[in-house]
């Protein structure tokens, strides 16, 4: 029989349900009826139609912690995780990895810091970081050879890895649409413009507010790109994209396909110590989250460059 892998869930937050989501997929089951209480229709929808479907092989979420112990208490009952902790220190030396089920990027390095130090590796959920200071803290632990890994699930959107833009000719332009705020959206935007055209943002000028970002970005490579993080639409991840010979328009929708992959590369990560892409990605990813917050701050575009994490 193989060894389980064991993994400690850390810490959510208000509209975050990965803590009930990703816990079943990785468990396997969950309460049918106790799910129907996490507040989130999406996830009991989703949930229930791929409801054959759950388990990660020979992996097992053992511990979990949040704020408040009647949400993990709430937690462990839903997705029949054992152990309810009271800090995240209280899960060192009973797993294997860690998984900070929050995407509010300024508490993650407090919340990873534990387990950073015990030398564990840390899967944190989107952004990384929303501020130069913590992307600076991640760096360095990075390069002093902790194991971090962090991306948006739009980087294994069905929808996206199966576009086929060969015949189309040269992108000319890309609109992208996402909800909710930059500060914990904006990395999906970004990161799945990216998954269509590589890893080549040079600017980001971000002309909105808190509401309503409108986001151009100059790509390396000449191309333009909008990113519009419009907190209240009910569109997820759509974007349009503009080809010397043809038009495209693909819409994210399955949350689930997309999780479950990003999860089997999160357990992959914690077995084998291997990045399944390569960390300066998500690097230069959260840079351009940083920038789109210090462009809409200063009303100025700001280069990529200029966010210098040697200082």
């Amino acid at each position: 029989m193989e060894r389980i892998l064991k993994i400690a869930f850390i810490g959510t937050n208000e509209g975050n349900g990965h803590i009930y989501s990703w816990s079943a997929i990785i468990n396997g089951s969950y309460n049918f009826e106790l799910i129907k209480k996490c507040g989130y229709p999406v996830i009991v929808d989703y949930l229930y139609k791929n409801r054959n479907n759950l388990g990660i092989k020979d992996a097992r979420v053992t511990h979990v912690w949040t704020h408040d112990r009647n949400i993990s208490e709430q937690v462990s009952k839903t997705t029949f995780i054992d152990n309810v902790i009271d800090s995240p220190e209280q899960a060192i030396g009973y797993v294997d990895g860690a998984v900070i089920t929050t995407d509010i990027g300024s508490t993650h390095v407090n919340l990873a810091k534990p387990f950073i130090d015990a030398n564990i590796p840390v899967f944190i959920d989107k952004p990384l970081a929303d501020n130069i200071d913590d992307l600076k803290t991640f760096y360095n632990w990075y390069k002093e050879g902790k194991l971090i890994m962090s991306c948006s699930s739009l980087r294994y959107a069905r929808e996206i890895k199966s576009l086929d833009l060969s015949a189309a000719g040269r992108i000319e332009y890309i609109s992208g649409i996402m909800s909710k705020s930059w500060e914990r959206y904006g990395v999906h935007a970004i990161e799945g413009l990216c998954a269509i055209t590589g890893i080549n943002i040079d600017s980001v000028f971000n002309t909105g507010d808190q509401h309503l970002n409108l986001a151009l970005i100059n790509h390396k490579n000449g191309l333009k790109s909008l990113l519009q993080v419009i907190y209240n639409s009910k569109i997820f991840g759509r974007y349009d994209i503009f080809c010397e010979k043809n038009t495209f328009t693909i819409e994210t929708s399955d949350s689930f396909y997309m999780f479950r992959e990003q999860i089997e590369d999160i357990v992959k990560f914690f077995v084998e110590h291997k990045y399944p892409f390569p960390f300066l990605e998500t690097v230069e990813i959260i840079k351009a989250v940083i920038a789109g917050i210090e462009s809409r701050k200063t009303g100025k575009p700001v280069h990529i460059s200029e966010i210098n994490l040697e200082e």
